[in-house]
């Protein structure tokens, strides 16, 4: 399976924003949801976000609505997440997945990115 490649993350202050992005590159005839996933120290890796690939079509989890934004370049087979007023318990590596299906991550993971939120 082709690995995907995620970036974007870092050490930001409580109410900081950071944008990853998730590069997709055998990503030729697939019409497959995208979305991230999220894995804090100790936690089991949870839902974040999903884009439907053609419509457009975005989902959130509860704790991240209204902060977090999902988008997409079907072009350049990238998914995009923009944290927004971002929380110390936001704190986790984030996952980029290529086939979510009814919020089930079935495809390839990336190497995934650190985000660090301090208080």
């Amino acid at each position: 399976q082709v690995q995907l490649v995620e970036s974007g993350g870092g050490l930001v202050q409580a109410g900081g924003s950071l944008r990853l992005s998730c590069v997709d590159p055998g990503r030729t005839f697939s019409s497959y949801d995208m979305g991230w996933f999220r894995q804090a120290p100790g936690k089991e890796r949870e839902f974040v976000a999903a884009i439907t690939w053609r419509g457009g079509t975005e989902y959130y989890a509860d704790s991240v609505k209204g902060r977090f934004t999902i988008s997409k370049e079907n072009a350049k087979n990238t998914v995009y997440l923009q944290l927004n007023s971002l929380k110390p318990e936001d704190t986790a590596v984030y996952y980029c997945n290529n086939e979510i299906r009814a919020g089930r991550p079935l495809g390839s993971w990336g190497q995934g990115t650190q985000v660090t939120v301090s208080s």
